[in-house]
C-alpha cells in the first residue's frame, strides 16, 4: 500500500508479520474504540490525530473480530478483507500473500485487445463455478471477463451494488483464495479479468459509518443513494483508492469498471486514482481503468482511464431494434439513427446536445480513438433494469440482432457481451437483492414505483405484476442456461458469435492501434454507413441496414469482403442495395486518396 504520513494508516487490519496485526479504524465520532476477538479479548484501540484509532497486537491470520464503539455498538470492520460469513458475522484478518500465484509472468493484455464478458459471480454459483466456464469463454475468443461487483452485501442475493464493505469479497460466492484461484486461472487460459467497483454510495443495509465516522458522508449534497460520499477528505479518498490498489495488486485483477461516476462530484478525486493507480503498477503490465459516466465526459478518457461504457450507443441501437421510446429511450426517439452515426464516427451522440429535460449533456468526443468506447448490446443495467428482464433477442427479429451483432464484433469500439448472449439465453436478468423484512418492502414497491414512466405500467394494477426482487424464485429464474445444446437458433447464434470474434482476432485487433473514425453517412432510416483509417493504412467499412427496407448504396471499389449478414448481401450491394437487416464488413488495402465521408448531421 502507499506510503503514509503519522497521522494517516491504512484502513483497517493489516499484517505486519505472521503473528503481528496493526487494526486502525477512522472513528471521529467515537470517544473510545477496542477490538473484539473472538476468543474473548477485548483490546482498547490507542487514540491519534484526526480521528483515528490504532493498535498493534499479536493476531495471526484468520483471527475473526469486531470494533466496539463507545462500548455500546459492535460494528464489522468497514476495510474488512474477509467476513467469516454475512455483515452479521465477524471480520477475519487476513494474510495478503498466502496465496501461491501459479502465472506470476501474467502482464496483462493491451486495452486494444479486449473482447468482454460480463457476468454475475452469484447467478453461476460463485467463484470456483465461474472458473467452470473459463476455458470455453477464452475457446470462443472472449479476452477478458468483468465481475459485477463482488463487495460484501446484505444477505445472500444481490447485484452487487448494496455493497457496504467494500474491501470484502462477498462471502457467499467464495473466500479471498478461492477469487484469487479464478483470477490466476483465468490468467494461465490469458483471460484478463475486470473488477466492477462502486464508489459512489454505499448500500442501505449494513453500514456503520453514520454512527461513528459521519464525516464519510457529505448532508449538503446528495445522490440517488442518499447522502454523497465526501472524497475532500483525505481519509475517505485513501479509502477508496487504497481499495482499488488492493484489488489490483494482491488480487491480481487486470482493470477496475468505476460504476456511475457522475454521482461523484468531486472529479479530482478520479484523476487522483488515476495517478495512483499507474504510480503503483510496474510499467510492463497492462491495467485497464473504465467508466460508466452520464455525463460523457470525454476529458476524464485522456486522464488515464481507458474508456467509457457507451450508453449512448446501445440506446439508438435499441431503439432501432426495438421500436422503444419509453423513460430514457426518449432521448434517442426522434433521430435514432443520425444518433447511432454520431456514435460510430465520434463517439457519443450527446457531446453538449440537449436532452428530454432541456439539459446540455456530454462533451465532444470526436478526437478520441473508437476504443475509447465500449459497445454492447445489453448489460446487466439495459436487461435487469426492465420490468420483467427480457433479452434482446425476445424484442427484436433475429436478422436484425444478427446484423447488429455483427456491428458489435465487428467495429473498432470494444466489445462487451453480457453472460448469455453468446446462447441468447431465454433466462431472464431480473433486479434481485435479499434485504430483511422492512427494506425488502420498501425495495419491491421503490422498483415497482420506477416504471411509472413506462407506459405498459401506468396502471398500478400492471406495476404489481413486476417481480419481488426479495423473492428466491426471482434470483433463480435469472440463472442462465449456459450450454450449446440448445435450440437451432441458439446454436446458429453461438456460431454467429464464434466466426465473428474468429474475424475479430485476426482482421481487426491486429490493425486497432492507431485506428480513427473516418465518418458516418445516414443512408436511410435505420441504415448507415461508417469507415474507418485504421492502423496499418486500411480502410475499414461497415455498412447497416437495420430496417425492412432495401437501401440504395454503392459499395467501395477493391474491397475485400470481411463478413456479410446475411449471406449474398454483398451480390445485392454490387447491384447498388443494401438489403433488409443486413450488415456488411469490408476491407481495402489502403485508405482511398479522397476526402472522408461527411459525419452524420445534427
Amino acid at each position: 500500500m502507499p506510503f503514509r504520513t503519522l497521522e494517516t494508516w491504512p484502513h483497517g487490519a493489516v499484517m505486519l508479520d505472521a503473528e503481528h496485526t496493526r487494526f486502525a479504524l477512522w472513528a471521529p465520532d467515537a470517544f473510545y474504540v477496542s477490538v473484539e476477538l473472538e476468543d474473548g479479548q477485548s483490546l482498547p484501540m490507542l487514540p491519534q490525530a484526526d480521528g483515528w484509532f490504532v493498535i498493534t497486537t499479536h493476531c495471526p491470520a484468520g483471527s475473526r473480530y469486531r470494533y466496539s464503539i463507545d462500548g455500546e455498538r459492535d460494528v464489522p470492520d468497514p476495510a474488512s478483507r474477509a467476513q467469516a460469513g454475512g455483515l452479521e458475522s465477524p471480520s477475519v484478518v487476513i494474510d495478503p500473500h498466502a496465496y501461491r500465484w501459479q502465472h506470476l509472468l501474467w502482464q496483462g493484455r493491451p486495452w486494444h485487445e479486449a473482447v468482454i464478458y460480463e457476468l454475475h459471480v452469484g447467478l453461476l454459483g460463485g467463484f470456483a463455478e465461474v472458473e467452470k466456464h473459463l476455458p470455453r469463454l477464452a475457446k470462443l475468443g472472449i479476452t477478458a471477463i468483468e465481475l459485477m461487483p463482488l463487495a460484501q452485501f446484505p444477505g445472500e442475493r444481490n447485484w452487487g451494488y448494496d455493497g457496504v464493505l467494500p474491501y470484502a469479497p462477498q462471502s457467499s460466492y467464495g473466500t479471498p483464495e478461492a477469487l484469487k484461484h479464478l483470477i490466476d486461472t483465468a490468467h494461465g487460459l490469458g483471460l484478463a479479468v475486470i473488477i466492477d467497483v462502486v464508489y459512489n454510495h454505499f448500500g442501505p443495509d449494513g453500514n456503520y459509518l453514520h454512527h461513528y465516522a459521519k464525516g464519510f458522508f457529505r448532508e449538503d449534497l446528495h445522490t440517488p443513494w442518499g447522502a454523497a460520499i465526501d472524497f475532500r477528505r483525505r481519509e475517505v479518498r485513501d479509502f477508496f483508492i487504497d481499495n482499488a490498489l488492493m484489488w489490483l495488486l494482491e488480487y491480481r485483477f487486470d482493470g477496475l469498471r468505476l460504476d456511475a461516476v457522475h454521482a461523484i462530484e468531486d472529479p479530482d478525486f478520479l484523476q487522483e486514482l488515476a495517478t495512483r493507480v499507474h504510480q503503483y503498477i510496474d510499467p510492463p503490465r497492462h491495467v485497464w481503468l473504465t467508466v460508466e459516466n452520464e455525463h460523457n465526459q470525454a476529458s476524464l478518457l485522456e486522464q488515464g482511464f481507458d474508456a467509457q461504457w457507451n450508453d449512448d450507443g446501445h440506446n439508438a441501437l435499441h431503439v432501432l431494434l426495438t421500436g422503444e421510446t419509453d423513460a430514457y429511450y426518449a432521448d434517442f426517439a426522434e433521430h435514432p439513427t443520425e444518433q447511432l452515426a454520431r456514435c460510430l464516427s465520434q463517439g457519443f451522440a450527446y457531446q453538449g446536445h440537449t436532452n428530454r429535460h432541456g439539459q446540455a449533456r456530454g462533451e465532444p468526443s470526436g478526437h478520441l480513438p473508437p476504443s475509447a468506447f465500449v459497445l454492447f448490446l445489453q448489460n446487466h443495467d439495459q436487461i435487469g433494469n426492465r420490468a420483467f428482464g427480457e433479452r434482446l433477442h425476445q424484442l427484436t427479429s433475429p436478422q436484425a440482432l444478427h446484423a447488429a451483432t455483427v456491428l458489435l464484433l465487428l467495429s473498432p469500439m470494444i466489445p462487451l457481451l453480457f453472460m448469455g448472449d453468446e446462447y441468447a439465453a431465454e433466462e431472464p436478468f431480473l433486479f434481485f437483492t435479499s434485504h430483511h423484512v422492512e427494506l425488502a418492502q420498501w425495495v419491491r414497491e421503490g422498483r415497482r414505483n420506477e416504471f411509472a414512466a413506462f407506459s405498459a405500467f401506468a396502471d398500478p394494477h400492471a406495476r404489481a405484476q413486476i417481480p419481488d426482487p426479495n423473492a428466491l424464485p426471482t434470483f433463480k429464474a435469472s440463472r442462465p442456461t449456459l450450454t450449446s445444446s440448445g435450440s437451432i437458433a441458439q446454436q446458429a447464434t453461438l456460431a454467429l458469435y464464434q466466426q465473428l470474434l474468429l474475424i475479430r482476432h485476426r482482421e481487426i485487433i491486429p490493425r486497432l492501434p492507431g485506428a480513427h473514425a473516418l465518418g458516418a453517412t445516414v443512408l436511410a432510416t435505420g441504415a448507415v454507413s461508417a469507415r474507418w483509417h485504421m492502423g496499418d493504412g486500411s480502410l475499414l467499412c461497415i455498412d447497416l441496414n437495420l430496417s425492412a427496407q432495401p437501401v440504395p448504396h454503392s459499395p467501395l471499389p477493391h474491397a475485400r469482403r470481411l463478413f456479410d449478414c446475411p449471406q449474398q448481401s454483398f451480390d445485392h450491394l454490387q447491384q447498388g442495395t443494401l438489403a433488409p437487416y443486413c450488415a456488411l464488413v469490408s476491407l481495402t488495402a489502403a485508405a482511398p486518396l479522397r476526402p472522408p465521408l461527411e459525419s452524420a448531421h445534427e
